[in-house]
Formats: C-alpha cells, sequence, structure tokens
C-alpha cells in the first residue's frame, strides 16, 4: 500500500490514524481532515474493502467531505471520518466497539464520531462507554440526538425541492417523478417524504425484500439496482454508497437533476463538469445531506433541541439556491463553487 501521503485523495490531511487491537480484531482508521473550526466530527463506518488501500482511500475522501459538509452548515467543527475494516472471523462485538472508544479517547477529543453505515445507535451506546467523543446517541425528549438517518432524509428531500425550483421553476413536487437509489435509513426517509409531497417514485435498492417493502407501501415502481441511474425521471436521488457519477454512468442518465444523500458521488474531479456539460443540475451531496451531522453536533455540543435541528436543517435550501446561482454566474460546476465556498470557510481557500 502506497503511503496516505501520496495517495490522490491525501488533501493536507492533519492526521491519518491506523489502529490495531489484537484481542478483538479491530483495525481501524480516523482520518482527520481538518480542526480549524473545531474538533473533526464525521461517523464510523464498517465495511468490507477489498484491500487496505481502499479503506484508506475511503476514510481520506470521507473525511474531507466532512470538512467541507460541516463548514458549509456553519457548525463550529471540523472533519473527521472512522472506517472499520469489516474482516472474514471477526465480529462487530461489545469489544471491539468498546477498542473503538478507546482508539477515539486517545485522540484526545480531537475526533468526534457517530454512526454512519454499517453503525447504529446501540453500537454508539457501547462506544459512549469508553469515551465521551461520540454522539447519535439516544435522544432525549425534545432533544437533538438519537438515529441521524431522518435528519439527513428530510435535509435530502428539502434540497431536492430546492433543485427543482431552480432546474424546473416549480415550488412543489407535486407529479415529478423521482428515481430513488438505495432504500436504507436516508432513501426511504426521503422517499416517504417525496410521496407524502405528491412525487412519483422508482425504487431500486440491492436488498429485493427492503425495496418491494417500501414501493408497496408508498406505491412506486421498482427497478433493478444496476439500471436505475438509466431510468428516464425528472430528479435522479443516489441515496446509497458513493463515487456512482463516473464518465459512463452519466452518460447513460435520462434526467435534469441529480440530487441525493449518498456521500462522494462524483467518482473523479471532473464528472461535476460532465454533469454541467450536459445539462444536468447537481445538488453537491455534503451540502444536501448535511442533515444528519446538523442533528450530532447539536447535540454533542448541547446547544440545541429538535426544534433547533430542524430550523438549521431547513437552511439547506438557501444554501443550495446560493450555490446554483454562483455557478451560473460563474461558469463553474456546482461542485466546484461549493468546493471553493467550504476551501474559504476553513481556511483554505
Amino acid at each position: 500500500m502506497s503511503a496516505p501521503f501520496d495517495l490522490p485523495d491525501f488533501d493536507a490531511h492533519e492526521g491519518v490514524h491506523f489502529f490495531h487491537d489484537r484481542v478483538t480484531g479491530l483495525k481501524a482508521i480516523v482520518a482527520i481532515h481538518s480542526t480549524h473550526l473545531g474538533p473533526a466530527a464525521g461517523g464510523a463506518r464498517y465495511w468490507h474493502y477489498a484491500d487496505s488501500e481502499r479503506a484508506v482511500t475511503d476514510a481520506l475522501r470521507l473525511s474531507r467531505g466532512m470538512s467541507y459538509k460541516n463548514a458549509m452548515a456553519g457548525l463550529p467543527v471540523g472533519g473527521g471520518k472512522a472506517v472499520l475494516l469489516k474482516e472474514e472471523g471477526v465480529t462487530k462485538s461489545p469489544e471491539l466497539l468498546a477498542a473503538l472508544g478507546r482508539a477515539i479517547e486517545s485522540l484526545g477529543g480531537r475526533y468526534v464520531t457517530a454512526q454512519d453505515v454499517g453503525m447504529s445507535e446501540a453500537d454508539m451506546i457501547a462506544i459512549s462507554c469508553e469515551t465521551r467523543h461520540v454522539s447519535g446517541l439516544p435522544a432525549k425528549s425534545g432533544g437533538a440526538g438519537g438515529n441521524p438517518g431522518p435528519s439527513t432524509a428530510y435535509g435530502v428531500f428539502l434540497g431536492i425541492k430546492a433543485a427543482v425550483k431552480h432546474g424546473l421553476g416549480r415550488d412543489d413536487v407535486r407529479g415529478l417523478h423521482v428515481a430513488v437509489q438505495g432504500c436504507g435509513s436516508v432513501g426511504s426517509g426521503a422517499a416517504r417524504h417525496l410521496a407524502a409531497a405528491g412525487a412519483k417514485l422508482t425504487l431500486a435498492d440491492i436488498s429485493p425484500g427492503r425495496v418491494r417493502a417500501l414501493a408497496d407501501e408508498l406505491g412506486a415502481e421498482v427497478a433493478d439496482a444496476d439500471a436505475i441511474l438509466a431510468t428516464p425521471c425528472d430528479v435522479f436521488s443516489p441515496c446509497a454508497l458513493g463515487a456512482i457519477l463516473n464518465e459512463r454512468s452519466i452518460a447513460a442518465l435520462q434526467t435534469g437533476i441529480v440530487a441525493g444523500g449518498a456521500n462522494n458521488q462524483l467518482a473523479r474531479s471532473e464528472d461535476g463538469d460532465r454533469l454541467k456539460a450536459r445539462g444536468i443540475l447537481y445538488a453537491p451531496d455534503y451540502v444536501i445531506n448535511a442533515g444528519g451531522i446538523i442533528n450530532v453536533v447539536l447535540e454533542y455540543l448541547g446547544i440545541g433541541d429538535a426544534d433547533a435541528v430542524r430550523a438549521r436543517i431547513e437552511q439547506i435550501p438557501g444554501r443550495l439556491a446560493e450555490i446554483f446561482a454562483a455557478s451560473e454566474a460563474s461558469g463553474l460546476s456546482t461542485d466546484k463553487v461549493a468546493d471553493q465556498m467550504a476551501q474559504r470557510l476553513i481556511g483554505r481557500g
């Protein structure tokens, strides 16, 4: 494996920490991109990687995205990410989670974790036995906290409406066709908001049972997980894993808007230009999907309740409108406009 400094996604990260616990089998990477605005905040992801270099690359990309996401959401935190390598013969046991908690505690508060793909609220409780630098814990009555998925989904729904307003000149999504890729916590939550607002839905997920149950609930169509990107629709909403927008998939898109909750949707930096060249309006992922981190950061800092979380999430459409307008004025793709804004906010402009 190349040293992190030599990887294309290394972006002046302040720290890349490797942890191995021989007793539990824990192998984890914590990447800290920036603490310019405060402690590096970002979830822990439990995932199987083909090799360790891919895990490091994911941690680098996700932590940089968290720096940008937190800055654009106006949060007083930096950006970081933890990646746990899911390996054969190693279980996500309470002991392994405790080892992760000790690893996070050893960083002295420079990194604050929460749940991400493959992790749960119960896992955060287990981690919290070993470190106080954790969020996404059960919410107290009326307070911030708990599963961040519904907050992310609400922000994605509002972001889709903002993109529709800018791209189609409409104030609502009634009758519009939205293709949602991924029916996990965020995708299903966004789909429910869209269905309640009168949108026509096509859903796809790698779990046939999960997508069929949600489609039956919402009266939606189902598409194959590999074919959803080419579905003719008004809005394509990627809400699964990242790097799904590349030269080939962008050429296959039959939509005018891409707006969804997945992280790191663009496989390469030039893919935003490819979308713009095709006349497809792109809502930068780390702006539209900031609802979850808003929830967990306000919980961790103790600076707001559920109403404060909702109020901050409802600022997402305004930020997207600003990005869309600046993209039109400058000729730059929306992702590059957002990156420049975020870089200035974290002192790297």
